[in-house]
């Protein structure tokens, strides 16, 4: 196993609403000394959760909202905060019902994923959401998300849509995908 870096120092360089960054002063084992910069969450936390929810054994349901870092809207999985106090599989239903309008009675933590490593120190959780039934709950979008259904065989065409960027989310979905067709639940 490799030894990590010696920190040397660090120190908070700019703080927003929304965003931490953190200078770290770091050793390498050889002696090479580096600054790296990294967004730390905001001290909340509780993490967040991604929902891949299951309307049929092969098809899924997405979210269409307007993303500030795009300044587009895209095609995603249900997502959020998991709030204090909640745990994981509560995060993602809540989110499933704010999001989508629906509610699953069978929630599944498959794995946890970070966005960027190199840069980021926030992870998701990834749950699989199955046995839907419409049910609602407010969120705190400032309007309608759009709700989209895919079939799982369409994946490779959504990997190329220009409204379906977030690799999370595109992970998540094969990830499921595998998952299902190796348990016999789902034929590619």
């Amino acid at each position: 196993m490799r030894q990590k870096p010696a920190v040397l120092a660090r120190a908070i360089v700019a703080k927003s609403r929304l965003f931490t960054v953190e200078e770290l002063q770091l050793r390498f084992a050889n002696g090479v000394e580096r600054t790296y910069e990294r967004l730390v969450s905001r001290g909340m936390g509780y993490g967040a959760v991604m929902v891949v929810a299951m309307e049929d054994a092969e098809t899924v349901l997405l979210i269409e909202e307007y993303c500030g870092g795009t300044d587009s809207y895209e095609l995603s999985l249900p997502k959020g905060l998991v709030e204090p106090g909640e745990d994981i599989l509560a995060a993602a239903n809540r989110e499933l019902q704010e999001e989508a309008g629906f509610a699953a009675r069978t929630l599944e933590h498959l794995t946890e994923l970070s966005l960027s490593p190199g840069y980021m120190n926030q992870r998701i959780q990834v749950v699989l959401a199955r046995d839907l039934y419409p049910s609602s709950l407010p969120g705190d979008e400032p309007e309608p998300i759009r709700v989209e259904r895919l079939n799982l065989r369409e994946l490779s065409q959504l990997a190329l849509s220009d409204n379906f960027t977030e690799g999370r989310a595109l992970a998540a979905l094969y990830l499921v995908r595998d998952l299902l067709s190796q348990r016999g639940e789902y034929q590619p």
